[in-house]
């Protein structure tokens, strides 16, 4: 199994990440991916992911931190991406109109930058969408990545199909396990097979029965657990496809 989508290089894993990573492995997550949010985050990833052979990265700047993107950041980014084959995607990128951290006008400015940097280096791209659809879409509609997964999904099926439709995948969290989750639930039901990932969004988004703690890679088993009932599968046929769709997605040496 794998998490596609953790942030290991986060400040609540700083104490204890081998246990961590052991309980992961005790628990069937064979490989990781450990996401970028800002440029400090994105070269502590990388050194984790050179540090574990079973662990790969991405590097970003996440759309809350689209305010901090300076004149050498996509230098910055490029230089990270040839230091090592362990980068296997940009992101998290993409449109936070939740929060609105960053002005959403140098949002776009820096999610289309970043898009286009992909497309350049020839990566999938990793896209946070959260109450922004349709800027996404926009915006993803004019560049065109050949290679996107829109992480945490918690769109509607009506949002998203668009997406699943142009190749792209969904991948999807915890929050699926929740009870009032029967949107996402739903999306998980008209999810192509061979179009869904599952990650954990560690140490955030804990599944049920974990929910209140901090989340690991360990718990993306429930989330496995969640897809498996909602498409009448075994987990071992999730456990399988979800792992040949991230193998495929990262391009990542068979296990």
């Amino acid at each position: 199994m794998i998490d596609s989508h953790c942030h290991l290089a986060a400040q609540q894993f700083s104490g204890d990440l081998d246990a961590v990573l052991a309980r992961a492995k005790a628990a069937g997550v064979e490989r990781m991916i450990c996401i970028g949010d800002t440029i400090e985050e994105s070269e502590d990833g990388l050194r984790i992911a050179e540090k574990y052979e079973h662990i790969f990265c991405t590097v970003g700047l996440h759309p809350h931190c689209a305010k901090d993107f300076g004149a050498n950041t996509l230098e910055v980014l490029r230089s990270l991406v040839a230091s090592s084959k362990k980068v296997r995607a940009i992101g998290e990128i993409g449109l936070d109109y939740h929060y609105d951290l960053s002005p959403r006008d140098i949002q776009r400015e820096v999610f289309r930058k970043q898009l286009i940097l992909a497309q350049e280096l020839s990566l999938p791209v990793v896209v946070h969408c959260r109450e922004s659809v349709e800027d996404v879409w926009s915006i993803v509609d004019e560049i065109k990545p050949s290679s996107l997964v829109i992480h945490c999904c918690t769109e509607k099926w009506s949002d998203v199909e668009r997406f699943v439709k142009r190749g792209y995948l969904l991948s999807f969290t915890g929050i699926a396990t929740y009870p009032k989750s029967e949107e996402i639930r739903d999306t998980i039901k008209h999810c192509p097979l061979d179009q869904l990932m599952i990650e954990t969004d560690a140490p955030f988004l804990a599944p049920v029965p974990h929910r209140g703690k901090r989340n690991e890679p360990a718990f993306v088993v429930e989330v496995a657990k969640c897809v498996a009932e909602v498409k009448g599968l075994s987990i071992d046929e999730i456990d399988r496809v979800t792992t040949e769709n991230a193998e495929r997605f990262f391009g990542l040496p068979d296990s």
